[in-house]
Formats: structure tokens, C-alpha cells, sequence
């Protein structure tokens, strides 16, 4: 029997943030997987991307398949410095490289330990979120933008499947509130992660070529 393993933060661990009744991202996945298959819940609403190793005491002996989501979080940590003046572009683009810096060590040092059992493992993109004012929509995705880049390195370096939710939650009711996911979105996430834990796609499929 496959077993999927969600690790990670809210994106995941949604049930939260679902209307009354509605189902959140781990039953999507169980009812979309084979019906020999399970999934188990191991990401927790609020963690960062340094929380992720502490949630791998947490698999299961049987797992079969690893898919993250992290990075938003981390994100949220730094909105502030989105918001700081600065005396020229040259300025606040040294506070954004030492944002990058710091969250590309922590990123890094999550898939590392990920990876640790050698079971296939998915990464997945923060996604845009959906702010309701367009100023901070705007200087929010600028932001994500760094992060992201550090997230899709570490995937194709490794030779690891990506998922993008940017591309996946591309509508506003995908969005419970400004970052989290409805049970619309999570349904959209859940159809792509069963997919790639499955090995099935509906649609072609980008490839990246690297080293």
C-alpha cells in the first residue's frame, strides 16, 4: 500500500480555515488517491520552514511519498521589511538579498533533512495569496518572487517534481482569506498532489534541463 505524506504549514493544514462542512486539503487528497492508498496529515497551521525536520518524527514508518509546502510563513516573518523605507533601490535591494540569504539556508537545510529517509518527495511554491488591497498584493508578490526563486533552485537542482500553487490557485475563491486556502483551492492543490504521488497527469507537463 502508498502512503502520501503532507509536510508543511497551512497550505496543507487547512481545516481551519474551510467553511463548516466542507472538506480541507488531507480528505481531498484521500478521496482522490487509489483506494488502496492513505495519506496522513503531518504539516501544522503556522510553521515555518525551520519547523518542517521537527514534523518528520511525526511520518509514518510506511510512507511512500514526501510532498512540502514551506516557505509561506517564512515569508510572513519578513512582510515587515517589505514595508521599511529605503534611501535608494540599492538599499532595499541589499535588505531583500539578506531575506534571500537567510531563507535560502533554512530552505536548503529543510530539504536536506527531507530528504534524509530517500523516499520520493514533491516541493511546492508559495503561492501569490490575495490580499484585497492591490498596493500590498503587489509589494507581496514582489517578495514571494525572492522566496520562490529559492524554492524552484532547490527543486531542479535536486531533480525534484515542483508543484506550482501560483499556478494552481489562480483564482480569488481558491482563497479562504488572503492566505489561505478554500475548499475550492484545496481541491486544486489536492487533484495536482495526487497526481504527481500517483504519476499521472492529465495535461503535458514543463520539463526543466540542468546540470
Amino acid at each position: 500500500m502508498s502512503h502520501v505524506v503532507l509536510l508543511g504549514d497551512s497550505i496543507f493544514d487547512n481545516g481551519s480555515y474551510v467553511r463548516h462542512g466542507e472538506p480541507d486539503v488531507i480528505a481531498q487528497v484521500r478521496a482522490l488517491l487509489p483506494r488502496d492508498w492513505k495519506a496522513t496529515l503531518c504539516a501544522v497551521d503556522g510553521a515555518a520552514t525551520r519547523d518542517v525536520e521537527r514534523q518528520l518524527k511525526h511520518v509514518p514508518a510506511d510512507a511512500s511519498y514526501l510532498v512540502v509546502s514551506a516557505g509561506g510563513n517564512d515569508g510572513l516573518l519578513n512582510l515587515g521589511i517589505m514595508r521599511q523605507g529605503a534611501r535608494s533601490v540599492a538599499e532595499a535591494m541589499e535588505k531583500l538579498s539578506a531575506v534571500r540569504e537567510d531563507f535560502a539556508d533554512s530552505y536548503r537545510g529543510m530539504v536536506d533533512a527531507v530528504m534524509m529517509p530517500r523516499l520520493p518527495v514533491a516541493l511546492c511554491t508559495i503561492y501569490n495569496a490575495c490580499f484585497p488591497d492591490p498596493q500590498e498584493q503587489r509589494l507581496v508578490l514582489t517578495g514571494l518572487a525572492i522566496l520562490n526563486d529559492v524554492i524552484t533552485r532547490e527543486a531542479f537542482a535536486r531533480r525534484l517534481p515542483l508543484i506550482d500553487l501560483r499556478l494552481i490557485c489562480d483564482q480569488p475563491d481558491d482563497y479562504a482569506n488572503p492566505i489561505e486556502p478554500s475548499a475550492k483551492g484545496g481541491e486544486k492543490i489536492a487533484a495536482v498532489i495526487a497526481q504527481v504521488a500517483v504519476g499521472t497527469t492529465l495535461l503535458p507537463r514543463s520539463q526543466v534541463f540542468a546540470r
